[in-house]
């Protein structure tokens, strides 16, 4: 079992069968986080 995480907010995205235990890192497509960590910075 595979889990695509976001990089900014840590929620998982998406899941996926694998052969191992496997954490992938993207950003999130729906949600405003990118834009809450530029305010931030």
């Amino acid at each position: 079992m595979g889990t695509i995480v976001c990089q900014t907010c840590n929620s998982a995205v998406d899941h996926f069968e694998d052969e191992k235990v496997t954490t992938y890192y993207a950003k999130c497509a729906d949600c405003q986080c990118s834009e809450k960590s530029e305010d931030l910075a």
